[in-house]
């Protein structure tokens, strides 16, 4: 904290002081003399006045101080504050000695261009802010009044601060008003409601105005609305039932659930019943086949496996077909492109030889059943010739300690800690002590040229300093207590151990999380890698559980992922209960999930027969084998391949688009498969001459499963008419290619 500035701003010349009074005249306000709260009366009289504890939560309220305001990194003409006020040092400087003092007026406060521009009563490009009625307005003009005092180290501070109430049961479109109170450090409490800033998670359940009343929508749901006060945050979680009651059918079904001995049905079928939420009905065999042969392994099922399966009688078939997915290359190959995506296995970064070695031992974990804690214990402690650790490429995937740190929380922690580098996180606990104190953990890694290659070394003293103050930060993890001083030797080790540690409150959720994001299209928490307070997961109690399932397995993912696809919640119908056709994040049915990129060209080299070429790729390489992002390939960019540029899921682009669709219907290299001499419609019109058994063969190659009987009598019609039974085939599978059924996993 800076010495007391001086009380007067005396760089401006007088005649200048004379001259702005002249043009700008007076300027007839309401002076509102004393804040409201009676509790805080030694706060915020003129006598204690502090810039950080009275200002700057007036300037973050109207949005002064935003990204989109004067807290972009450029400012606004020439006026530039620190986003979301943290740095209140640099603020103060900004506001009453930058621009020729010009900003403040204290011999005629109301005259200050601060209160002019952000009262409209003179051109303002953010337009009006503040209403000269308001208290806010009489706050600031008093500030200046009594000189513009900073405050000193000794004033009290927010300690924490409490929405209330602190959650709620809400009827569709019912408004529930919110109240925030700060507990400062003297034991004061103060109503800040009128201060605080406000956001929800989810505007399509409930919306929250700017005075912090919520209003729910007509979607059922679990809801949490956020407050921001100087840095503190605070949630409410509102409940939001459907209206109608459940149908007798339907409450038992979901009494039976939670009943049952699976704790992922008995969470999922409690949450249901509280919001009046009726499940979806079991799938069938075929869309269950077809369902986990995608899930599992990236893969569509063959016309033979697909028939197979219809025709096991066995009451455990679906255990067993899990079980034997689980051990098929392709899971490995599936799931070593996923986490590729995440770590960063970038060709143009690593360069083709490292890029392949990293992609390879990244496979290699998942075929040996590496649990995920040793998995991302390995690569964090990574050391030695890379030719011999190939997990050391993870540190060359990011160009510096600033990307690496951003990419560890993000992938292993689920938390997005990068906007904490420069700035308190706005919706967050955590500051620049805690982003620079999990930076300093990996800043000693670092790379020496040896004989036929490079090693990844960390030693050294390599120093993390805070960026505002240049005092030195020592390793610690996420709220950890800061050491006395830097650990000795290599730093990471310490990393690896508190990151898998079961005291690690973020490892083993958000591994649940991402892995039940994929096989249930929607995470507990959204976006998957923004684990925070003000974030909650749309059940706790599952997500808890889960993590607990995951960590008590010993982090074995191929159980863990067996223990999803078998519960019931999983075998679900995509088609609704009508009372829960709104509903996207109960797990009240299962989703239509669009296909990764790499599974849909695989898919319609499957059909048609006709295998993809890849280059620099064996032949016979599925897309899901390819480990480099940046192979040029019309198709898997247009369908949303990520280029693995960030650590963020957010690059796979999952969203259908028209460019999408048009190129499944009018594709030239579709129609050059489906006519190909050798593919396999080819065969199977020379093969079936019975048109019946031909229609079963297509169903059952793209679909999974056979014809109902309103299908089977157009195909047969089409067939029968068509000129040529070679085109009419071709046609009647290029129409299946461009169905939902095909293009979504359901």
């Amino acid at each position: 904290m800076p010495a007391r500035p001086p009380q007067l701003c005396l760089s401006i010349p007088w005649p200048l002081l004379v001259s702005l009074f002249v043009v700008w005249g007076p300027v007839a306000t309401s002076c509102v003399a004393d804040e409201t709260s009676a509790t805080a009366a030694v706060i915020s009289s003129p006598e204690h006045w502090n810039f950080e504890n009275h200002i700057i939560p007036v300037l973050t309220r109207y949005g002064c101080n935003t990204s989109g305001c004067h807290g972009k990194a450029e400012g606004q003409n020439g006026f530039k504050l620190s986003v979301f006020g943290f740095d209140p040092e640099a603020d103060y400087q900004a506001i009453v000695q930058e621009g020729f003092g010009r900003r403040v007026f204290p011999g005629v406060p109301e005259n200050s261009l601060l209160l002019l521009k952000a009262a409209g009563q003179l051109p303002h490009g953010g337009g009006v802010r503040l209403d000269p009625a308001r208290p806010e307005y009489a706050r600031l003009k008093n500030w200046i009044a009594s000189g513009m005092p900073f405050g000193s180290p000794s004033d009290p501070q927010v300690r924490h601060i409490e929405v209330q109430p602190a959650e709620g049961l809400l009827r569709f479109n019912q408004q529930q008003p919110l109240r925030v109170t700060a507990f400062w450090s003297n034991g004061l409490r103060e109503d800040v409601t009128a201060l605080a800033t406000w956001q929800t998670n989810s505007e399509s359940l409930a919306q929250v105005d700017e005075h912090g009343v919520v209003v729910a929508g007509q979607t059922p749901g679990t809801v949490a609305v956020m407050a921001s006060y100087l840095g503190h945050v605070d949630l409410f979680e509102g409940l939001i039932p459907q209206p109608e009651s459940l149908t007798p059918a339907e409450r038992q079904q979901l009494q039976q659930a939670v009943a049952s001995s699976n704790p992922i049905d008995r969470l999922v079928a409690a949450r249901l019943q509280q919001l009046n939420l009726p499940a979806a009905d079991r799938c069938n065999d075929a869309v269950f086949h077809r369902r986990v042969f995608l899930d599992l392994i990236g893969t569509l099922p063959t016309a033979a496996e697909s028939r197979q399966f219809l025709a096991d009688t066995r009451p455990d078939r679906r255990e067993l077909l899990v079980d034997s997915l689980l051990q098929r290359s392709e899971f490995n190959d599936y799931w070593a492109l996923k986490w590729a995506d995440l770590l960063r296995v970038n060709r143009r970064t690593l360069g083709r030889k490292a890029a392949r070695a990293y992609h390879e031992w990244i496979r290699s974990c998942f075929e040996h059943n590496l649990p995920l804690d040793q998995f991302a214990s390995r690569l964090i402690t990574a050391s030695g010739p890379l030719s011999d650790n190939p997990a050391g490429w993870f540190y060359k995937a990011s160009a510096n300690p600033h990307e690496l740190t951003n990419t560890i929380s993000q992938v292993f922690l689920g938390i997005r800690l990068e906007c904490a580098r420069c700035h308190h996180h706005p919706w967050d606990r955590w500051g620049q002590t805690d982003y620079h104190g999990l930076e300093a953990f990996v800043a000693q890694a670092g790379f020496k040229p040896i004989p036929g290659g490079e090693s990844l070394t960390a030693s050294g003293t390599a120093r993390t300093t805070h960026p505002r103050t240049g005092r030195e930060i020592f390793a610690h993890a996420l709220e950890q207590p800061v050491p006395a001083e830097q650990p000795a030797g290599d730093r990471r080790q310490l990393l690896a151990i508190w990151l898998t540690s079961p005291a690690n409150p973020w490892f083993a959720q958000n591994l649940a999380n991402r892995t039940w994001a994929h096989f249930l299209g929607t995470g507990l928490v959204e976006p998957v890698d923004d684990l925070r307070l003000t974030n909650p997961p749309s059940n706790p109690e599952l997500l808890q559980t889960l993590a607990s399932r995951l960590t008590s397995s010993g982090f074995d993912f191929r159980r863990f992922v067996r223990e999803i696809v078998l519960s019931e919640t999983y075998q679900r119908s995509t088609t609704p209960a009508p009372a829960a056709a709104a509903d996207t994040r109960n797990y009240s049915r299962f989703p239509l999930k669009q296909l990764d990129a790499e599974v849909l060209l695989d898919a319609v080299s499957s059909v048609t027969g006709v295998p993809e070429q890849f280059s620099g790729m064996p032949a016979g390489s599925r897309a899901i084998q390819l480990w480099d992002s940046h192979l040029t390939h019309p198709f898997l960019t247009l369908f949303g391949r990520p280029v693995r540029e960030t650590a963020c899921e957010c690059e796979r682009v999952t969203d259908p688009s028209v460019g999408q669709v048009l190129h499944v219907q009018n594709s030239p290299e579709i129609d050059a498969r489906l006519r190909h001499a050798n593919g396999r419609l080819a065969a199977l019109v020379d093969t079936l001459p019975d048109n019946i058994q031909l229609t079963h063969e297509l169903y059952l190659t793209c679909f999974g499963r056979l014809p109902d009987e309103s299908e089977q009598t157009a195909a047969l019609q089409h067939l029968a008419t068509a000129s040529s039974r070679r085109e009419a085939v071709e046609d009647l599978m290029w129409s299946m290619l461009n169905s939902i059924e095909f293009l979504f996993n359901h």
